[in-house]
This record gives C-alpha cells, sequence and structure tokens, in this order.
C-alpha cells in the first residue's frame, strides 16, 4: 500500500508550496531539478531523499510518479540539498522489501505504508557544476 492519489494531489498543491524553499536545506529533504518528458519544462520537486555510498536513494511513497518518470526517462536530473547543487546520473528503479539504505527510522515509517520500491541515483564523478 503506498500513499494514496488524493494526498499526492494535495501535496503537490499545499505541502510542496510549504516545504519547498525550505527542502533544499534541510536534512534528509531535496528538490528534484528535472524536465518534463512531453512538455520540456524544468520542474522542482521538493522530496525525501537519502545519502548512499554512491549517490542517493529516494523511497517511492506514492509509487513511480511523473517526476521519477521524468528522472528516468532523462537518465539523471540535478539535486538540490543542503544548500548546494549535485548532478545525478544513473536512475534505476529498485524493489527492495528489506529497505535497506533508508535511514533506522524511515525505514520503519516506509514499512508501515508497505514502501517498497526505491529510485537510485549516482553522484556524476567529479562534477565541476557542483555548487
Amino acid at each position: 500500500m503506498v500513499l494514496p492519489r488524493r494526498l499526492a494531489r494535495f501535496n503537490w498543491v499545499v505541502t510542496n508550496r510549504v516545504t519547498g524553499p525550505l527542502a533544499g536545506r534541510l536534512p534528509g529533504f531535496g528538490v528534484i531539478i528535472h524536465r518534463g518528458r512531453r512538455s520540456g519544462r524544468v520542474y522542482r520537486t521538493p522530496i525525501n531523499i537519502f545519502r548512499t555510498s554512491d549517490g542517493y536513494v529516494a523511497a517511492l511513497t506514492y509509487g513511480v510518479t511523473d517526476w521519477a518518470r521524468n528522472v528516468l526517462a532523462a537518465g539523471g536530473c540535478e539535486l538540490e540539498t543542503r544548500g548546494r547543487r549535485v548532478p545525478l546520473t544513473g536512475p534505476r528503479l529498485v524493489h527492495d522489501p528489506t529497505r535497506r539504505d533508508m535511514p533506522p527510522v524511515v525505514r520503519q515509517v516506509v514499512g508501515v505504508i508497505g514502501v517498497t520500491d526505491f529510485l537510485y541515483l549516482d553522484t556524476v564523478p567529479d562534477a565541476d557544476h557542483v555548487r
């Protein structure tokens, strides 16, 4: 059971507008900067995202949504986290019922709501444009 689409819509309309300005600076949060597959428009989507040994991982609490599809189609995105911008590449969907790369508290929370799908992204080695 992932979170219902109605909650996703509420978050898109209300919560993202409140958390958006802070998400790029708080631990466990970030803003994914991605381009629309059809529109070509640049989007900024606040998400919960966590560091891994070679990049980042985001729990897909609403399933594979538009932002995830955009990142997969483009082969990467940028992430604003803790006040800096990080280029990411190699997006891949991973089904992991153990939720092994989530911090312990987050592992429990996403376990309660039944999240088992994650988007993994690699950092770009020696990226000159990390700000």
